[in-house]
């Protein structure tokens, strides 16, 4: 993710100065110190980052943004050398005592805490105006001479106030993480081994008819199910106090949420396409859903295929298969597949695109056999009687259908009788 976000460094991260991680969902700090000692300036906003770790290493870090975090103590920022400015905007620091942490880094001019439950406390900007006296502007808000003069003085009372108050605060959030943790708890707890209430302690067995008819009974009056809709709107609707534990609660329900919803839209497994059968059949399908004409041409013995492939589609994006039986046209990936009426010659065909139409044109020679590997042929020589050759003339003598035997010239009889295809009688 971070040479990801190196990109105008050439996704180089040694020499990184600059890096933005914000909304990535980060839940720990960790890595960046080893990995980019060069850093001057860090985006980690609008993150759910708990704690501030694993910064310290950065000697020329100047700016570190930990806006919209889960941080509650401000720490382990003394070896950020070169820091100046920090935001802390809308975070949950309570502890406002752990500002003085920030006195080493001498070169901070400017600190956000807007947002954080510690500026509710009486006396805060005095407070930290006090304490932190290399500071030159608090929350976007210039500290004036005269301020930090008022600040100086009364401030062993202030900071006694603060302490109170701070005491307070924490006592309030211990209540809070107890009260996260039971309900998390609760929501957590199974009733029993196998997830169900057994309300006749007499009766244990989670088998038993009467357990299971006592709990469904229990399950349909007691607990009825609510709806996504309700379950959402109850969610939602419920109050409770804004604390690092609500605010992580609402980021996983969001998570489930977009899974659920990745996993409805998720496309279901394509079953595998059946082109040939396995008993050998050949199967005629049409995957781009093309318009085509399949044709006989007697007079030239060919078989021709026009697919209605697009007019604008490149040639590359198409791959012909023509086999004896069948011919396969593979258009972006989706097949078009036929069964031919005639048995043709693959070597022999050819495929062309129309100059006028851009269809896709598959002229196929029909595969002609010998009269005498088949029982069809030309219709001359399924009539034809075994032939008997003249030993001592080149002229061949054959047998009419009328039983009137006669010879032909040479010519006349190779143009009748010989084979088109092996040129032999």
């Amino acid at each position: 993710m971070v040479r990801r976000r190196a990109e105008h460094n050439e996704c180089q991260i040694s020499t990184l100065e600059e890096v933005s991680l914000h909304q990535q969902d980060i839940e720990k700090i960790e890595h960046i110190d080893k990995w980019c000692r060069d850093l001057r300036i860090l985006y980690l906003q609008n993150n759910l980052i708990p704690k501030i770790e694993n910064v310290g290493r950065l000697k020329k870090l100047q700016y570190l943004n930990l806006a919209l975090n889960n941080i509650e103590v401000i720490e382990n920022l003394e070896g950020c050398e070169s820091l100046q400015k920090l935001d802390l905007t809308v975070n949950f620091v309570g502890r406002l005592s752990s500002v003085e942490s920030l006195q080493s880094n001498i070169h901070l001019t400017e600190l956000f805490l807007v947002g954080n439950p510690c500026t509710e406390f009486e006396g805060y900007r005095q407070y930290v105006v006090a304490s932190l006296p290399q500071l030159k502007f608090l929350d976007g808000t210039e500290i004036s001479r005269s301020e930090r003069i008022r600040a100086a003085q009364g401030l062993k009372e202030v900071k006694r106030n603060v302490r109170e108050q701070e005491r307070e605060y924490l006592k309030r959030r211990a209540r809070e993480k107890e009260e996260a943790r039971d309900e998390k708890g609760n929501k957590e707890r199974k009733p029993g081994s196998d997830g169900r209430w057994y309300t006749d302690i007499n009766n244990t067995d989670p088998g038993s008819e009467e357990n299971k008819e006592n709990q469904e009974r229990k399950e349909g009056t007691e607990n009825p199910e609510l709806d996504e809709e309700q379950q959402e709107s109850e969610f939602w609707h419920t109050p409770c106090s804004f604390t690092p534990e609500s605010r992580l609660e609402a980021h996983r329900h969001l998570e489930e949420k977009r899974k659920a919803k990745e996993k409805v839209n998720e496309k279901k497994p394509k079953t595998p396409r059946t082109l040939i059968t396995a008993d050998g059949r050949v199967m005629n399908v049409n995957e781009p859903k093309l318009d085509f004409s399949l044709t006989e041409d007697e007079e030239n013995n060919t078989v021709v295929l026009d697919l209605a492939v697009y007019r604008h589609m490149d040639t590359s994006l198409m791959d012909v298969d023509v086999q004896p039986s069948y011919a396969r046209v593979t258009v972006k990936g989706k097949i078009f597949q036929i069964v031919l009426p005639a048995e043709v010659r693959p070597d022999s065909s050819t495929a062309q695109r129309s100059q006028t139409t851009g269809h896709l044109v598959l002229t196929m020679p029909r595969k002609q056999q010998c009269p005498s590997e088949a029982g069809g042929g030309s219709k001359h020589a399924r009539r034809r009687r075994p032939r008997q050759h003249c030993s001592k003339t080149s002229k061949h003598q054959t047998r009419s259908a009328g039983n009137i035997q006669h010879s032909l010239t040479a010519h006349h009889r190779s143009r009748q009788l010989l084979c088109r295809v092996c040129g032999r009688p």
